[in-house]
């Protein structure tokens, strides 16, 4: 027997890491997926034509196929290794034509057009219609209706797809972990302790002497900290060069591949390019709609930049520098910058946020607003580093959660939440288990940047998404949501860093237990949006370019077509996309965020409104307006239309004002 095609008989059902090995996965999947095609072949064969027989019988019948992706591809993820990404190579084609397989059958697809055909007869409940509407909606968007040589070749663009994919994110994981920078002792000194802490373990990773790695939360300090700047430039190329070092690692022909095979995938079913086709399930609707959303933030942006590239210019000259302010300047003297002006030094501050902490804060705070309940529980997980905690409310069992914080060689870079089981109660209750994981820079103790910690807070937010979902069928549960309402809940969680009496209670000092100074906190909180101008151009011009990319005819050379959009947009010349194309994981890597990148300052413009609904209540932790949140956004996954959701919630839709307030750019607009 395979232990990952066998019933878990340990706690809460955790996958038993520590009897699973890396050649269990390609005969488990196999199997799992043999059991998946007979279960599908007999829901469209049979006589069944009712939602029990067809609809949730579909729900239930890749329960294996679930169960042994959801832990394959966690650790494919965070903890990969030769042969793990030799099976995610091999697997693409095959779970690609699976999917097509399925939803190319057309005896099981005339099942689920006659149930919906004659749904104002069949007595459903809200949510089960929602779920028919939205099954038939996937079967028509993934071909179902097409005939011939068009479902054919769609098989075939889809399947080359997932293979491309695939190669992205891996040779964008190559070059990350091919690059490091020695640092000598006399630039290591240079460096605040925490930084000069993080590069001798990213050397004791490697088997070196202290170095700076592509790892973001190694670079960005470095950035910040180190005056030599020909280390820092070289420091930086490197970082943006990822994916387009030529050689097997270079992404550049992938890209344009991609978005050749994306535009015609569109245009076999029936739309005018990608993003027509990607945006219409969405809440934007239109890319006239993104457009407009990203420009009314874009031209107030600029003009912040700009303005803070003058004044960081002359703090260049003023070292004695000729000048222009170059890319791998901005980080290193708006740091100086924001010491002299608010007197709020990273390396100061740093000691008041350690990760214990900040996870001492994160659930503080879903303890207030949910009742939620964290008691640590013992491995052994898929990774020593690791930890886990049971999640209840009342003494019920809620979910299980893991994190997993530190930078590793294994690791994919960024930060996510994933879930290895979502909730559902389809089939018998079944709670989640939820991951979320970060690239921190690993130290004794680990302590995290005041944007660290944001992002410690924004994946939570989607990791009580899931946990807290209420739903029947695992096709909606959690964040299974339009792509740009998935970010509400995360971004959201984030303004709870900001309530001063969240910090007073919990940014201690890590060695004294001391709580942060009051005057400390207040510069903190005062800084809220400062360089608020760069964060947001450096996002914005990549949303921007993701959605030009998708709109229109493919480009031949996806570089070209970005710096003509950038040159368009006039892009501070000192600042760079947060994504460039090679490296720009977010669209390439899979579909989920392609034409869509734009989704997290759409949902920023519903957060910040969102927050304001408990600040109108007087109370952050106001538990009329957080039981409204957790019944209509957070446990109500997929279960309606987001803006309906929404609207349930905080019963208007906000304007884009919010949004520029929020970043400090109002005055600017």
């Amino acid at each position: 027997m395979n232990v990952l095609l066998e019933k878990w008989d340990t706690p809460f059902g955790l996958p038993p890491v520590a009897e699973i090995r890396d050649e269990d996965f390609g005969p488990a999947f196999d199997e799992a997926l043999a059991r998946a095609r007979a279960n599908i072949l007999a829901i469209a064969e049979g006589p069944a034509v009712d939602l029990a027989g067809v609809i949730e019988a579909l729900e239930l019948a890749e329960g294996d196929l679930d169960r042994v992706s959801g832990v394959f591809y966690n650790l494919a993820g965070a903890d990969s290794s030769e042969a793990r990404e030799a099976l995610m190579r091999e697997l693409a084609p095959k779970m690609s034509a699976f999917s097509s397989e399925v939803t190319n059958n057309k005896a099981l697809f005339a099942k689920i057009e006659a149930l919906w055909q004659g749904r104002e007869g069949l007595g459903l409940t809200a949510e089960q219609l929602r779920v028919l509407d939205l099954y038939r909606r996937m079967f028509v968007r993934s071909g179902a209706a097409l005939e011939g040589a068009a479902a054919e070749r769609l098989t075939a663009v889809k399947a080359r797809l997932a293979v491309l994919g695939t190669q992205f994110s891996q040779n964008l994981l190559a070059d990350e972990r091919a690059w490091s920078m020695d640092l000598p002792e006399a630039d290591l000194a240079a460096l605040p302790g925490f930084v000069q802490d993080a590069a001798r373990a990213a050397g004791n990773e490697k088997g070196t002497g202290p170095v700076v790695t592509l790892n973001r939360s190694l670079i960005v300090p470095f950035l910040q900290f180190s005056p030599n700047r020909s280390l820092r430039e070289k420091a930086y190329e490197a970082w943006v060069a990822r994916g387009a070092n030529g050689g097997e690692t270079d992404n550049r022909a992938i890209a344009a591949e991609i978005l050749a095979l994306r535009h015609e995938r569109a245009q076999l079913l029936g739309y005018a390019d990608f993003a027509a086709f990607k945006l219409e399930p969405e809440m934007a609707k239109t890319p006239d709609a993104v457009r407009d959303l990203l420009m009314r933030v874009w031209e107030p942006a600029r003009a912040k930049a700009l303005a803070d590239e003058g004044i960081l210019e002359g703090m260049l000259r003023a070292d004695g520098f000729a000048g222009p302010l170059e890319p791998w300047d901005w980080r290193y003297y708006s740091e100086k910058r924001r010491k002299a002006e608010h007197d709020l030094d990273e390396a100061a501050l740093k000691p008041y946020l350690s990760l214990d902490a900040m996870l001492g804060a994160m659930f503080d705070c879903s303890t207030r607003l949910f009742g939620l309940e964290f008691r640590e529980i013992a491995g052994p997980f898929y990774h020593p580093d690791v930890r886990g905690w049971e999640v209840t409310r009342k003494g019920e069992h809620v979910a299980v959660f893991l994190g997993d914080y530190f930078a590793r060689g294994s690791k994919r870079s960024g930060a996510w939440c994933s879930a290895m089981r979502s909730q559902r109660k389809l089939g018998g209750e079944q709670r989640p288990i939820v991951v979320n994981v970060c690239n921190f820079a690993k130290g004794d103790p680990c302590l995290l940047s005041y944007d660290d910690a944001r992002t410690l807070f924004h994946e939570f937010g989607h990791a009580l998404h899931q946990m807290l979902s209420d739903v029947t069928y695992g096709f909606i549960s959690g964040t299974s949501v339009a792509r740009d309402f998935v970010e509400l809940p995360s971004q959201l969680y984030e303004h709870w860093l900001e309530v001063p009496a969240v910090l007073e209670a919990h940014a201690r000092h890590h060695a004294t237990g001391a709580p942060m100074p009051a005057d400390m906190l207040k510069r903190l909180l005062d800084a809220g949006t400062y360089d608020q101008g760069f964060a947001t151009v450096e996002f914005v011009a990549s949303a921007i370019v993701d959605l030009e990319f998708h709109t229109g005819s493919p480009p031949a050379d996806p570089m070209q077509k970005q710096a003509e959009v950038l040159e368009g947009l006039g892009m501070p010349r000192a600042i760079r996309m947060r994504h460039a194309t090679p490296h720009f994981a977010h669209v390439f890597s899979g579909d989920g965020y392609s034409a869509g990148y734009y989704s997290y300052r759409w949902s920023e413009v519903m957060d910040a409104d969102a927050f304001a609904a408990f600040e109108e209540a007087g109370d952050a932790f106001d538990p009329e307006t957080a039981g409204r949140l957790e019944r209509f956004i957070l446990s109500a996954g997929g279960s309606e239309e987001a803006e309906a959701l929404y609207l349930k919630f905080r019963g208007k839709m906000p304007g884009v004002e919010a949004l520029l307030k929020g970043r400090g750019l109002l005055d600017a607009a």
